[in-house]
């Protein structure tokens, strides 16, 4: 995977399937195409290059770990999808991370989503917090949607 530079998708499905594009450290763009509903367990993670994802309006479920560690990553926008959950360490080290749109869809995040993305969240809210993860997800959503 270290020599993946480039992406691309076949016809007709509707998964991206679990480490996927793991370890792909020179990939910087990914374009994931019309029909794809889930991003699967370790697709993208530790993509350390990546610096644009496009989602389709198709997509409902970003899995765990499925874009942890992308730390070039600076902006996430799902505005236009029909994401209704974040799985547990989806964004998590993305150190760079500072814009994520997301729809009103979203109902759901897994713990540590976010963990160390602290240009994301202010520190009043405590992210890594899996004590309540309710509540944690209300106002991380709270947050999110107030940005933008």
């Amino acid at each position: 995977m270290k020599q993946v530079t480039n992406i691309v998708f076949l016809l007709n499905i509707t998964k991206v399937g679990y480490c996927a594009c793991l370890r792909a450290s020179i990939l910087v763009a990914v374009d994931i195409p019309e029909g794809i509903t889930i991003i699967g367990k370790d697709s993208f993670g530790c993509c350390i290059s990546l610096k644009s994802i496009t989602f389709p309006k198709s997509l409902t479920y970003i899995g765990e770990y499925s874009f942890g560690y992308c730390s070039s990553l600076e902006e996430v926008d799902l505005l236009h999808t029909h994401v209704r959950e974040l799985g547990t360490w989806a964004f998590a080290g993305c150190t760079s991370l500072r814009e994520m749109k997301i729809p009103d869809s979203l109902q759901k995040f897994g713990g540590s989503v976010f963990t160390n993305c602290s240009k994301l969240f202010p520190s009043t809210i405590d992210i890594d917090d899996e004590i309540d993860e309710d509540d944690v997800t209300s106002e991380a959503i709270a947050y999110l949607r107030s940005r933008q």
